[in-house]
């Protein structure tokens, strides 16, 4: 078992990858599309080259910097420089727009922002005049905009210097204290507007040496970092790779994953829910297209079902006909992440149950955890040695959690972030007397110790029968099937819930050709009378499995696919409950228009 020295800061977490002498700490897509190394030491160069620019620039400590870019090499030499020198970065979403970007670089009061394309750089040029931005620096090298810093001019002739150390340099990477600030992190808002999570190094450091060292990550493991670096998750996933020596491959562009999923053949695989849930309707919708294969997987399912507890324990099923549902089946599941991968963990949502079953069905493993911003991020984890299949996992040895009287869960401890950025009325109100901080989810512990999330509690529908309902369960519920994209529960205080669905469009259209159904548009789709008895008969299967008071009583078949691009989902995958709600309330009235004499609870 591999035993890693605790740190105090991040900028110990780089001086320990500066020291790692590993010649492809890193890789990157070049535009050829060939793999490209860097080296541990082409590393520190690069952190010190730029920290030299921010401070030629006059930044000082405790500044502020914002960070707008995709995955890629710069986004991490830009956040290890920043902290280097005791200033703070401010990582953004790459695709808010222009005045969402404005808001936040004004909020957090930076003077230098450093961005990914020329396409970021107009759009925050843009709205330059909103901000008070002193300079722009441009991470893509090629034409140079107007008015933009090139990152390449920054960094110089960084690499050239070898295994040099500065000393100087060194000196002021260690004079960062703990309590320094080292991030604020704008949360993507949810409910209401983000507001930017401080984080200190301390917060930060206390999460990583909490990290399980019985996942047994070591030199020889490969990541792909394409989960959003400006969340949380990601960010901190990266930092423990790095602290192993675990190979970073940055991919900057989702729809470039199954290439690098083919090439780099990672052994450490992270990804939302929503990842996993697309995997397994992909594998569905293939199989469906032949009965011969729709039969396959159904008897390869059944059988690994059989045999779950036994994948989801870490080990391999001894049964003969396990091992050729795994040659068949398995095994092909598992190519579609590069047929190498030992660790999986989804994470940044919640995991629902139906999803967890499967995986560990076609012999997958799923290591659920759970976190917030604001506790930088990770509260409890799954670890092959210590797991509950539909857990969020065990609470991490340094944290306190106790359940308020309604259920919500209280946190606290060292990761746990002092408060919202100049937000004094929001950190009184996430705060009891005590500093317990109110997370704002539902949960509760079992008699072993494993911690289970049912809902955020902002998010709980109450009906105007007084019935309390957690929509995400029965959201995950829906969404098991391979006709359903995303699912909304609607029906507070009303008599009764009902759903909006939003359909995998692949797949029903699909099966709406199969079915002989000519449409014109997605509108005359949903709104097709056997397309609408299709999705009656899944929302029937679900109810089965409900108490009375949580069954849905109607659903709407929405003509819109919800995206991060159209605004219903925030970067992590999760609901904008507020934009689905005010989008959809002509159909969400439509729904409970005749209410007063209809039955409900």
């Amino acid at each position: 078992m591999t035993t890693i020295a605790p740190i105090s800061t991040i900028n110990d977490l780089f001086c320990r990858v500066a020291a790692a002498a590993n010649p492809r700490a890193v890789l990157w897509l070049d535009e050829f599309g060939q793999w490209q190394p860097i080296s541990s030491d082409q590393i520190y160069q690069r952190v010190r080259a730029l920290a030299v620019a921010f401070l030629g620039w006059g930044v000082q400590k405790g500044d502020r910097i914002a960070l707008i870019s995709e995955n890629r090499w710069e986004w991490a030499i830009t956040d290890f420089a920043t902290l280097a020198i005791g200033a703070v970065d401010v990582p953004i979403y790459p695709t808010l727009t222009g005045e969402q970007v404005a808001a936040l670089v004004e909020d957090a009061g930076c003077r230098i922002a450093v961005v990914s394309t020329r396409q970021q750089f107009e759009k925050l040029n843009a709205v330059r005049g909103q901000t008070h931005l002193e300079r722009i620096v441009m991470m893509d090298s090629a034409a140079p905009q107007d008015g933009a810093t090139s990152f390449s001019a920054a960094l110089g002739e960084a690499d050239a210097r070898g295994s040099e150390r500065d000393p100087i340099f060194d000196a002021l990477v260690r004079a960062v204290e703990p309590k320094d600030l080292a991030t604020l992190i704008y949360t993507s808002g949810t409910t209401g507007e983000p507001k930017g999570v401080a984080l200190t190094h301390a917060n930060m450091a206390a999460n990583q040496n909490c990290a399980p060292v019985d996942f047994h990550f070591d030199p020889t493991d490969a990541l792909i970092s394409f989960l959003p670096l400006s969340h949380v998750t990601a960010r901190a996933l990266d930092y423990i790779m790095y602290t192993f020596g675990v190979q970073v491959a940055y991919c900057s562009q989702f729809d470039k994953l199954p290439q690098a999923m083919r090439e780099i053949r990672p052994t450490v695989f992270v990804g939302v829910p929503r990842v996993f849930e697309k995997i397994r309707q992909e594998v569905e919708r293939q199989a469906g297209l032949s009965p011969v294969k729709k039969r396959l997987l159904a008897w390869a399912v059944k059988v690994g079902a059989d045999h779950r507890d036994t994948v989801y324990d870490g080990r391999r099923p001894s049964s003969l006909r396990w091992k050729l549902a795994d040659k068949l089946v398995y095994s092909k599941v598992r190519a579609a992440f590069g047929g190498r991968v030992k660790i999986f963990v989804p994470g940044g949502a919640p995991l629902g149950i139906g999803t967890a079953k499967w995986f560990a069905s076609v012999g997958i493993a799923l290591w659920e955890g759970y976190g917030l911003t604001e506790t930088s991020p990770v509260i409890a984890l799954n670890t092959p040695l210590r797991h509950r299949m539909g857990a969020a996992g065990m609470p991490l040895p340094n944290l306190e959690l106790k359940l308020a009287a309604d259920g919500e869960l209280l946190v606290r401890g060292p990761s746990v972030f002092a408060g919202y950025w100049h937000k004094p009325a929001a950190n009184a109100e996430c705060f009891d007397q005590e500093g317990w901080f109110r997370t704002g989810d539902i949960g509760h512990l079992d008699a072993d110790g494993f911690l289970f999330i049912t809902d955020r509690k902002k998010e709980m529908l109450k009906t105007s029968g007084g019935k309390m309902v957690a929509p995400q369960p029965i959201e995950s519920k829906l969404k098991t099937s391979l006709m359903v994209a995303q699912a909304a529960l609607v029906g507070d205080r009303h008599k009764f819930i009902s759903a909006l669905l939003s359909p995998n469009f692949v797949a029903l259209e699909d099966w709406a050709r199969h079915h002989g159904i000519e449409t014109k548009s997605r509108a005359e789709l949903v709104a097709d009378s056997r397309v609408l008895a299709l999705y009656g008969e899944i929302v029937r299967e679900v109810n089965g499995s409900l108490a009375n008071f949580e069954t849905l009583k109607r659903f709407r078949v929405v003509a819109e696919e919800w995206t991060q691009e159209t605004g219903e989902l925030t970067p992590s995958m999760k609901l904008k409950r507020r934009v689905i709600t005010a989008k959809y309330a002509a159909a969400i009235d439509a729904l409970y228009v005749d209410e007063a004499t209809s039955r409900g609870e």
